[in-house]
């Protein structure tokens, strides 16, 4: 196994002020289009409403089948994470997550890797920006680092994803 998403609990994500990049400080029209590029749907939630489908609470993002719930105050990270644990299933499965999409570690790899790729296409985020803020979020990984563990140990990641024809 390569990667330990955040470790914490839910209800114990860092303060907003720890520096990560969230969806205010970008918008959700980059989002919006790319994920409806892979068939889903980015539902904005009004600040200080609970957000649907959140397995972490707090501000992380929720899923609900191909729908994906985040507030402008959700770490981009986030939306993308519980974005990628949909788009790794197959179309069967993905239409009956609610809040918790899988128990896989090769999901969960590939949930991980495929979040990295896709922060390039969304302008002023980039795959360095975001494995900095998987880092200051809590991600652990076996090599010490997102960067590390992206880098050298995430073969079967990538493997998992060309099977299914997404991107790597």
């Amino acid at each position: 196994m390569g990667v330990t998403v955040e470790s914490m609990g839910p209800g114990m994500a860092p303060a907003e002020d720890d520096g990560v990049l969230r969806l205010g400080d970008i918008g959700f029209d980059a989002p919006r289009a790319l994920l409806a590029g892979y068939g889903l749907t980015l539902i904005e939630t009004p600040a200080g409403e609970p957000i649907p489908g959140s397995y972490w609470g707090e501000s992380e993002a929720g899923i609900i089948g191909s729908a994906v719930y985040a507030r402008a105050d959700t770490p981009v990270h986030s939306m993308l994470h519980e974005s990628c644990h949909l788009l790794v299933l197959p179309a069967d499965r993905r239409a009956a997550v609610h809040t918790d999409a899988t128990d896989s570690i090769e999901e969960e790899d590939a949930t991980c890797y495929l979040q990295i790729v896709l922060a390039d296409e969304l302008p002023g985020v980039g795959r360095e920006r975001l494995m900095d803020d998987m880092d200051r979020w809590g991600y652990t990984f076996r090599l010490g680092s997102t960067h590390a563990w992206f880098e050298n140990d995430a073969t079967e990641a990538q493997r998992f994803l060309s099977e299914r024809g997404l991107p790597v």
